[in-house]
């Protein structure tokens, strides 16, 4: 194309996107139009009118997302037709709906993704579009189909990714949208129920590209996965403020971002167990001691505990409570639920004793309604006995997750009681860890409610409807106020309103939270799918945790076993899928690294070798001409050689990071960086963090995978012998080069 012609064509290019603005722009205004409407409207029922709220407030948030890059790409087909391709879909209202931008996830969009010169999907050329705001600023070409073109056309496809992986990195991770390479649209748009797990090295993109996976599926399957959302689980806060803003930038919202230390609603934990103790709490055999601590809090008195009714005194001796809690233990109930079933037990045994007590001698056989109210008494008594209801808080009383827990660790006895291990002790029982929530979770179903709790709160709920409903009933009956002042008072006309109950419905405090929030907030919330990140930490009880908020098991799973450093996680991924997806699990991989540079990548990899010889590194897809470098300083150099690194950084574009062991000053720990990516990365005493045996040495592995452009190593100790390949420095590197 010569010059003339790219300025024209360029200009052309420039009128379509001013138009596909200028048709965004009528559509936000007129999705803004049904918002108002709908908050403002009466018709139909509060149901329906929250639905319609909801609704049109999720189609403005979907139109909020496109003006940056609201297209990126145009696919030219063999036929002579030609698509734009682009964050969203915009149609032609005026002309049966003819699309005008083809959204990134419809079927039609796939070949700009997949095509290559050797099978062009039906297609002449791709052109990706260069964009500023809403500014067009280029547009390069790949024409597909031919080996060789004479027209000198750029190869496009590879020119937007190096411009991609090698711009500066900002805050948070970008998506991907113009950029998808073909071995991650095939897993973007792979059509698999069950668990899709991604493995991939540092840098492959896997998180990115599970979270591009679920806008497909969202958009694919919409009305099956919407009402319920999305859950996202994440190693550490850092890692998902990193990755908060891909989704809501494709358009979707309705997503919950937890790490494994929020799955039990309103507890946050990180921090972590010692290996012998995590190991213990992961393992499936955890199940057995849990079931015995319940079990040893079903007790049975030593001796019999005296209940002084008004006219007698009864026993609960070992053989009444044996024979409750053998009937408790049968009704198959939740701890706390069965309850009941040992208090009715006992009651009966009280109550026959006591009446056969007090009745002898004044009633007789035939007195079967003298006999019956003197139970009925009994019974009523004992229900409001202060003594009777503390002997059945020490022989089955109601306990929460936190308390039995707590107690057991805190408890030598009970540990020994319930088969525990002995590394599960600790003085404070209810300083949480990481490893404590799958525990919790897993008691939460093994207790059970509370009945006599949920029946209070049922009650309260009972009574503020009625109180409502008879004061909306007693402003009905003011009819003698000017209709007109009525009018003003209740917000709504008196003649749309019939009965006390309509009215009571405009008083009832309604729940308006967003869906992501009642989700959060709900430990019985089920979501339609589940993607998980460095899911090799996982341990078996975590899967469980998992499984219950997804009951129809539809994960996407990203993870790299390389990177284990849980001694309770992965070792392979059929022994912790096998259990709860047999035959319904897939595994792809990913190869290709695009963010770590190939200097670094090779440093990265001679220690992969050392302590995982079986896993193949990444191969980048590019070199960035920075060797890294290593010093060796003393105690003393350490803290200045630090601070010279932030002062140098601090004046250059992009992000960077000091990653070193844990109290380290000035650094973060490699377990925090997990997912997260720097322009440049300062690696203090690595010796130390490699002493810590193979969790220390996946911890080390993943803090020189985090740069793309420069790393640098302080050490005050000798270098460990598989970061030999790190030259002086100071060390010029070579030119960035094209991958082949």
């Amino acid at each position: 194309m010569s010059a003339q012609g790219h300025d024209e064509e360029l200009r052309s290019e420039r009128d379509r996107l001013a138009d596909l603005y200028t048709r965004l722009d009528a559509e936000r205004a007129r999705a803004q139009r049904e918002y108002e409407s709908a908050l403002g409207g009466t018709g139909g029922t509060p149901m329906e009118r929250d639905v319609r709220v909801r609704a049109s407030a999720t189609a403005m948030k979907r139109l909020k997302v496109a003006d940056d890059g609201l297209c990126f790409g145009r696919m030219d087909a063999l036929s002579g037709e030609h698509s734009y391709i682009g964050r969203i879909g915009i149609f032609d209202t005026e002309d049966d709906y003819t699309p005008l931008l083809l959204d990134w996830r419809a079927p039609a969009s796939r070949p700009f993704y997949v095509a290559t010169g050797a099978n062009p999907e039906g297609m002449r050329r791709r052109r990706q579009f260069h964009t500023r705001g809403r500014r067009l600023t280029d547009f390069t070409d790949e024409v597909l189909g031919r080996v060789g073109g004479d027209d000198g056309a750029a190869a496009g496809g590879d020119a937007a990714l190096l411009s991609a992986v090698n711009a500066p990195r900002g805050e948070g991770m970008r998506d991907i949208v113009a950029t998808i390479q073909a071995e991650q649209d095939e897993i973007i748009r792979l059509d698999h129920p069950g668990v899709l797990v991604i493995e991939g090295g540092p840098g492959t993109g896997k998180t990115v590209v599970a979270l591009h996976r679920v806008a497909y599926l969202l958009y694919t399957q919409r009305e099956r996965m919407e009402r319920h959302g999305v859950l996202v689980v994440g190693p550490n806060p850092a890692f998902l403020d990193h990755i908060g803003q891909v989704l809501p930038s494709l358009g979707e919202s309705d997503v919950v971002f937890m790490t494994p230390g929020d799955l039990v609603p309103g507890l946050h934990v990180t921090a972590e167990d010692a290996p012998d103790a995590a190991r213990a709490k992961g393992s499936p055999a955890i199940l057995d001691v849990l079931a015995a601590a319940v079990a040893d809090r079903q007790r049975l008195p030593e001796e019999p505990i005296p209940i002084e009714l008004a006219d007698t005194t009864v026993r609960i001796d070992a053989a009444t409570a044996e024979w409750a809690r053998d009937e408790a233990r049968a009704s198959g109930l939740p701890h706390n639920e069965a309850r009941p079933v040992f208090t009715e037990i006992v009651t009966y045994v009280l109550t026959e004793r006591a009446t056969a007590r007090i009745g002898r001698g004044w009633l007789t056989r035939s007195d079967r309604d003298a006999w019956a109210d003197l139970r009925a008494d009994l019974t009523k008594e004992l229900a409001q006995h202060e003594a009777f209801t503390a002997a059945l808080d020490e022989l089955w009383p109601v306990l929460t997750p936190e308390s039995l827990l707590g107690s057991l660790y805190s408890s030598p006895e009970r540990l020994r009681a319930a088969g525990a291990d002995p590394s599960l002790a600790r003085t404070d029982g209810e300083a949480w860890t990481v490893s404590d929530v799958p525990l919790l979770d897993e008691l939460v179903d093994l207790l059970g409610h509370d009945p006599a709790a949920e029946e209070a709160a049922r009650r309260a709920v009972e009574r503020e409807v009625r109180a409502e409903t008879e004061y909306a009933a007693g402003v009905m009956e003011i009819l003698t106020m000017d209709r007109e002042e009525l009018d003003e008072d209740l917000g709504v006309a008196v003649g749309d309103l019939t009965h006390g109950d309509d009215l009571a419905d405009r008083f009832v405090v309604r729940d308006n939270r967003e869906l992501v929030e009642r989700a959060a907030a709900d430990r019985d919330w089920t979501y339609r799918h589940v993607v998980v990140d460095e899911v090799q930490e996982l341990s078996e009880m975590d899967w469980r945790v998992l499984m219950r908020r997804c009951p129809g098991r539809s994960f996407t799973v990203v993870g790299d076993l390389a990177q284990r450093r849980s001694a309770a996680g992965a070792t392979s991924w059929a022994t912790m899928l096998e259990t709860y997806v047999p035959g319904r699990w897939e595994y792809r991989s990913l190869t290709v690294n695009y963010r770590t540079p190939a200097e670094i990548m090779a440093v990265a990899a001679a220690l992969l070798a050392e302590f995982a010889p079986d896993v193949a590194p990444p191969e980048s897809v590019r070199a960035c001409g920075v060797e890294p470098w290593s010093r060796h300083v003393t105690g003393e150099e350490l803290p200045g050689a630090v601070e010279a690194f932030v002062r140098d950084e601090a004046g250059r574009e992009g992000t960077s990071v000091v990653i070193g062991p844990p109290g380290t000053p000035g650094a973060v720990p490699p377990s925090e960086t997990k997912g997260l990516e720097f322009d440049a990365v300062l690696v203090v005493e690595p010796e130390r963090t490699l002493a810590d045996g193979p969790r220390g040495a996946a911890d080390l592995y993943v803090a020189l995978t985090r740069a793309t452009q420069r790393l640098g190593v302080l050490h005050r100790g000798p270098l460990p012998a598989a970061l030999a390949g790190l030259g002086p420095e100071g060390r010029s590197g070579r030119s960035p080069e094209h991958p082949a």
